[in-house]
């Protein structure tokens, strides 16, 4: 077996058996293909079923060198994932990376905004621009329902059910949930599909998704990020944000307000309790604030 092929099939398995999005098979990948990179830069001609502990450890030991110990636990975890697949399939007796340990790390969490400075990041776009008003609707849109940028950007104009206060999303290995949408992001939503939507030349196969770019085609997710930089150095705000970090403030927002754990987990698509338990970090003045309230010895 050569390790074109093995990339193809463990490819084929991720997305059939274990359902997962094209975001999720390219991280994957992506971690056996720096594994490839370094063999063949060590000019050593190991395939994927002959290859040795000692070798893998050596490559683990080079990408330590230049590699943060987040990013090196995930190429860990993935190669891990790789040759357990091998296993799986019989092309092996043994995972390579089974003595390998991930480096120890922290909980991090992302930074959170301020129902204030979510404000002025959404009072700094310029609606005298066409893009200011999907722009505006899009970041209600994160906010408003705590989506994932990749969720996002398929949100299809067939998913709102603005009758009902729903929005279908669909989640991380095409997983369907409905989200909750309020009256101010819907209101948003209208205003950019029927003031800026209905006058784009709307390319072939776009027809249904809602928030397209200024040549009618699907938004990238590069182009989200690059959006809400922008507008965080035009508020001078000086945090590190991306569009994940309106999905943690929709949920740490909810949560201060006092809303069920359990509501927030099915809202945000997280199989387990214990993801958005990890997610949704809550201060001690919060918690101080539930005991007096809720405990009969308060």
């Amino acid at each position: 077996m050569k390790w074109k092929e093995g990339l193809t099939d463990y490819q084929h398995y991720l997305k059939i058996e274990r359902g997962l999005s094209s975001n999720s098979i390219s991280n994957y990948v992506m971690d056996v293909e720096k594994l490839i990179t370094f063999l063949n830069s060590k000019d050593i001609k190991e395939n994927p079923k002959e290859i040795k502990k000692e070798t893998t450890q050596q490559f683990v030991y080079e990408i330590a060198k230049s590699v943060n110990p987040r990013s090196q636990a995930r190429i860990i975890s993935g190669l891990k994932s790789f040759f357990n697949y091998l296993i799986f399939e019989d092309y092996r007796k043994d995972n390579p990376m089974d003595l390998i340990e991930s480096p120890k790390i922290g909980r991090k969490l992302p930074d959170t905004l301020s129902e204030q400075e979510i404000d002025q990041l959404v009072a700094a776009i310029d609606l005298s621009k066409p893009e200011g008003e999907r722009n505006r609707a899009m970041l209600e849109t994160l906010y408003g329902c705590g989506l994932r940028v990749s969720e996002l950007i398929n949100l299809k104009i067939s998913d709102l059910y603005f009758k009902e206060d729903f929005i279908k999303v669909t989640g991380k290995g095409d997983k369907q949930r409905f989200v909750p949408i309020g009256e101010a992001t819907k209101k948003y939503i209208r205003i950019y599909a029927d003031e800026i939507r209905t006058h784009l030349d709307i390319k072939k196969g776009f027809e249904d998704i809602l928030f397209l770019n200024r040549r009618g085609k699907q938004l990238t997710r590069a182009m989200i990020f690059t959006i809400l930089k922008q507008l965080a150095e035009k508020i001078n705000l000086n945090k590190s944000i991306s569009p994940h970090t309106l999905r943690h403030s929709f949920a740490t927002h909810l949560l201060e307000n006092g809303a069920d754990l359990r509501a927030i987990q099915q809202m945000l698509g997280h199989e387990s309790i214990t993801t958005t338990e990890v997610y949704v970090h809550v201060d001690r003045t919060h918690l101080a604030k539930v005991i007096a309230k809720f405990h009969p010895r308060k």
